[in-house]
């Protein structure tokens, strides 16, 4: 369910890069943190409210025709407790929006196949993916299952990442999502269930591991 960096990586990277290139010129430089710039400002903000924040990128290797984009928000539990929500594949019904049943079908070292059950009214269809779990990296990319029956779905691929922020996880989910219904007919379903998605995760997480309930 190699990908976009979290948040936050791209505006330390840059300062990172910048440390290294004053280094190899020649000369130990001593740099001041510099101020966020105001849109990261807003986002911190945003997020440490409880916000979760959409925007439009995709998960590598999406076709140019999928819809979907890229979640992020802020959970109030460690990494670990994030990872074992996740990987905890059976309970996957309790958060992906529609899925009434998920099943390890197979699984080695590398993946794990997922065969999921989505409940449309009196209509419910399978579908399999290929999960690819990174333990070290805490990041989970998927895709369907090559030679498996896939229901209304005909691309569905993306990633959950992890990373540690103080004494909170930074929680990004990508999705790209195509099926055999029009786009007219799916309107901004994908979009919909980005933010439902991650919402009942981190509601999931944060029951488990303790954390006081959430005000309105």
């Amino acid at each position: 369910m190699t990908a976009a960096p979290g948040l936050l990586r791209g505006a330390r990277s840059a300062v990172a890069r910048g440390v290294l290139a004053l280094a190899l010129g020649g000369g130990l430089v001593t740099l001041a943190w510099p101020a966020p710039p105001p849109e990261l400002s807003d986002e911190r903000r945003r997020l440490g409210a409880g916000e979760v924040i959409v925007r439009d990128a995709l998960p590598p290797g999406a076709s140019a025709t999928a819809r979907g984009g890229t979640a992020v928000a802020l959970v109030r539990a460690s990494p670990e407790q994030v990872w074992r929500v996740l990987v905890d594949y059976p309970g996957h019904v309790r958060y992906y929006p529609k899925v009434v049943a998920a099943e390890v079908v197979e699984r080695d070292e590398r993946r794990v196949i997922v065969r999921y059950r989505v409940g449309l009214g009196p209509f419910s269809f399978d579908f399999h993916m290929d999960k690819y779990p990174d333990p070290r990296r805490r990041r989970i990319e998927w895709h369907l299952a090559e030679g498996r029956g896939h229901g209304l779905f005909r691309e569905n691929s993306g990633y959950w990442q992890v990373d540690e922020d103080g004494r909170a996880s930074l929680v990004t989910y990508a999705i790209a999502v195509r099926t055999v219904l029009p786009s007219f007919v799916t309107g901004g379903a994908e979009r919909d269930s980005l933010v439902e998605t991650i919402v009942a995760m981190r509601k999931v997480v944060e029951e488990s591991s303790g954390a006081p309930p959430r005000t309105p």
